[in-house]
């Protein structure tokens, strides 16, 4: 389990749905009449859509009606401080387990509110769910107490069990438009804040991340690791930098996660610190895998999107790039390429990018990659 960082006030649902129309023709007059709130919504759409702000908007709305003081609800929401919302995320390196949503969300669904006339219950990454997971989940989402309401996200519907999308009421987020995403990216120029923009897919949280240091080098990283093999130079070993930066991300999420913890651990009894010094071990393991999983997918993400815009290029439609600060570079390598062989590329790309996940050896996946692209795009 664990909690949503946010530590800001949560915006009104009027001011989170602004942009998603669809989101807020749903979940918009809730706000006004929580009584007609379902007990299961599944809110999904690309990351940084505003589905984790829109959950803790929604829950304000539900917990403050009827309670006791409601101008205190926002605030608490906000410091992740309320008896009667439960926030839960997967604790897996790549899967929602059992033990993440048993006793949290499960039991806990049986029990009536401590303060408010309901319990809200928001629960990230559903596609994560195995079988066992979702299996515990049904008679929850089945058959919930009247006081209940179950708030579900994810970022790929596709991948979210049916047994789970069938009980519930969607609520679909759509991309955020690159114009708009740019105009948010303050302090950097015009062509970087629009391929930042438009490399993010819609998701503005990491066209931020994008447009910083750390996001910087990471795309001039993956672009050097693709460039090396058009240039025939994969021995260079450009795939060793993606791997240190994913290897830093996972170091530091590691860390973070183990100061909060060993807070809590001075206040344990003697007796259970030792189980609880396993277990934050195994917790520490678990959230460097996760950080380090996603820059090493997202390196290749990067590497994909060049792939992709040079096929732009090559079929004519230059307009179409992501990478608009990299345009002479883009045509450059696609001077007299073969668009057969790039779509190629791009599937080999995808392909290790989907292995990552099955505890395959990342040095050794990634540098497979670089000499099958020089292979096939090579002089």
């Amino acid at each position: 389990m664990g909690a949503a960082s946010a530590t800001a006030a949560p915006e009104t649902l009027e001011e989170v749905l602004e942009a998603q129309p669809h989101a807020r023709a749903v979940l918009a007059p809730l706000a006004l009449d929580p009584a007609r709130a379902s007990h299961a919504y599944l809110l999904y759409g690309p990351p940084g859509t505003g589905k984790r702000a829109a959950a803790r908007a929604l829950a304000v709305s539900l917990l403050a009606s009827g309670a006791r003081n409601p101008r205190t609800v926002a605030g608490r929401v906000a410091r992740d401080a309320h008896p009667d919302l439960t926030w839960v995320s997967p604790s897996g390196a790549s899967e929602m387990l059992v033990a993440d949503i048993e006793e949290p969300v499960v039991a806990a669904a049986t029990r009536t509110p401590f303060e408010s006339a309901r319990r809200v219950f928001v629960i990230e990454s559903v596609e994560a769910m195995n079988d066992q997971s979702a299996n515990r989940m049904l008679k929850t989402l089945e058959e919930p107490l009247e006081f209940v309401h179950l708030l579900l996200l994810s970022d790929r519907l596709d991948d979210v069990l049916p047994t789970i999308v069938s009980r519930c009421q969607l609520v679909r987020f759509d991309p955020v438009p690159p114009d708009r995403i740019a105009a948010t990216l303050t302090g950097i120029e015009e062509p970087r804040a629009q391929a930042c923009a438009r490399l993010a897919l819609g998701d503005a949280r990491l066209a931020a991340w994008l447009a910083g240091d750390e996001g910087d080098e990471l795309r001039r990283g993956a672009e050097a690791y693709v460039r090396n093999a058009l240039s025939g130079e994969s021995a260079a070993r450009a795939w060793l930098g993606l791997i240190e930066q994913a290897a830093g991300a996972g170091a530091r999420a590691a860390e973070a996660d183990v100061a909060l913890a060993e807070n809590d651990l001075e206040l344990l009894p003697v007796r259970e610190r030792k189980r609880h010094e396993r277990e934050l071990q195994e917790a520490r393991r678990r959230s460097e895998r996760r950080a380090r999983m996603r820059v090493l997918g997202l390196s290749l993400r990067m590497a994909e999107l060049w792939l992709r815009d040079m096929l732009c290029v090559c079929e004519g439609a230059p307009e179409l790039i992501h990478a608009v600060d990299r345009r002479e570079e883009v045509e450059g390598d696609a001077r007299g390429r073969d668009g057969a062989r790039l779509c190629e590329a791009l599937d080999l790309v995808a392909e290790t990018r989907l292995s990552l996940s099955l505890n395959v050896s990342e040095e050794l996946a990634l540098e497979a990659l670089g000499y099958r692209l020089e292979a096939l795009l090579g002089p």
